[in-house]
């Protein structure tokens, strides 16, 4: 039985609590996800060298062009399985992951073989922020306001990348990026009741490196995970 069997809304473990609203779910777009989560881009890259490198390598020692070109093509079907595995996690991650944003918490679900809901109330979150990339899909950052109980490895890829020590959820390769952080920032601010000229800016550009970090001090109520 899927977990979208069981749960009551897809990707919530539960039904919402009286008063509490859904206000949008989505999930990662698949080949976006490869790229940034899965490096698929990098890893071509690497086996292009290596073929190259194979190629150099027995011209460099007298071989004909033909026999160097045999050596390169060699590489090639452990390319195309790489590159054909790393993709088939990308689509069955996207495919088995739903972010959730209720007037009060951020939800995620994922997992393929293991289900996994991770629940961040707005209490925990100092801000938020937008990364985006020239496809169009972009990644919505959660800023918290003191660390989660949850480890960089079983958050992943849904997760900042580099940020070991304090891991900072992200919602990832989202074709909807800017109106999802726009929203988020908007209920952020009703639910903290901040000047939304006061609040943090939920945007930064494509190409950069870190996000922006909100003015600290908005509450910290520790993220909840539920299997």
């Amino acid at each position: 039985m899927s977990a979208a069997e069981i749960e009551p809304v897809p990707g919530l473990p539960e039904s919402l609590p009286a008063g509490e609203t859904l206000l949008w779910q989505g999930s990662p777009a698949w080949l976006p996800l490869a790229k940034t989560a899965f490096r698929i881009k990098e890893i071509s890259i690497y086996f292009g060298v290596l073929m190259l490198w194979r190629a150099g390598s027995a011209l460099f020692h007298g071989e004909s062009a033909s026999v160097a070109l045999r050596s390169a093509l060699w590489v090639l079907p452990l390319m195309v399985l790489a590159l054909a595995i790393l993709s088939l996690l990308a689509f069955l991650a996207a495919k088995t992951t739903i972010y959730s944003i209720t007037d009060r918490r951020v939800v995620m679900r994922f997992g393929t073989a293991l289900p996994l809901t991770v629940n961040v109330p707005f209490a925990a979150i100092d801000g938020a922020a937008v990364g985006m990339r020239g496809d169009g899909t972009g990644d919505v950052i959660l800023t918290l306001g003191q660390r989660m109980g949850l480890g960089y490895l079983l958050l992943w890829p849904h997760v900042r990348p580099w940020r070991y020590a304090n891991p900072e959820p992200m919602l990832r390769a989202l074709p909807d990026a800017k109106h999802v952080a726009g929203l988020l920032h908007e209920n952020l601010c009703r639910y903290h009741q901040i000047a939304e000229s006061d609040a943090p800016k939920a945007v930064i550009e494509s190409g950069q490196k870190a996000a922006q970090r909100p003015n600290p001090g908005l509450g910290g109520q520790r993220p909840a995970m539920a299997g």
